[in-house]
């Protein structure tokens, strides 16, 4: 890491939030992604209040999709409905990583733009570690390109009947 954190991918800024569920780890978080570099907007929450988890989400998913925000990190009690959450902002591919492995997996195969963990499920280390490697991993590209084009194909309700159907072109109704 350099001062601007992941320059190869030129990820400098992170919109990081969490609910109450996720408070502690957000702001442990917060302070080592500084520390190795990153921008970090916190979006909140600020306490450990009880509060709704697709308020701050959103508002993670919406920095991202604006530009605002080269990627971001949701953190609640699980992960799920963050990530879901997340996925309803057009632009976005939110993850729900649990280990290194998902966490590479997320960005090299599906350029995964926020992250979504349950924040009292892993020790702060390994949330540290976890937002490092997943800053730093970069989009693999190639055949997953067109997976990706795909994706985002299927958000903007442009799929037409040989892309529903597969790559076989017929129809299975089980």
């Amino acid at each position: 890491m350099t001062a601007y954190g992941n320059t190869a991918d030129n990820v400098r800024t992170v919109a990081i939030g969490s609910d109450h569920g996720g408070f502690e780890a957000k702001e442990l978080l917060k302070v080592y992604l500084k520390s190795i570099g990153y921008q970090v907007h916190d979006v909140g929450t600020y306490g450990k209040e009880s509060v709704d988890y697709p308020d701050f989400a959103v508002k993670v998913a919406r920095k991202v999709a604006s530009g605002s925000c080269d990627r971001g990190i949701m953190i609640d009690g699980a992960g799920i409905g963050s990530s879901m959450v997340c996925n309803k902002v057009r632009g976005i591919r939110a993850a729900l990583c649990y280990d290194i492995k998902t966490i590479t997996n997320s960005r090299e195969h599906n350029n995964a733009n926020v992250l979504t963990l349950g924040g009292p499920l892993h020790a702060p280390d390994e949330i540290c570690e976890m937002a490092r490697v997943w800053l730093a991993t970069r989009f693999a590209g190639g055949r997953h390109l067109v997976r990706i084009n795909k994706m985002m194909a299927v958000e903007k309700n442009r799929v037409d009947h040989t892309e529903e159907t597969g790559s076989h072109g017929s129809e299975r109704i089980d």
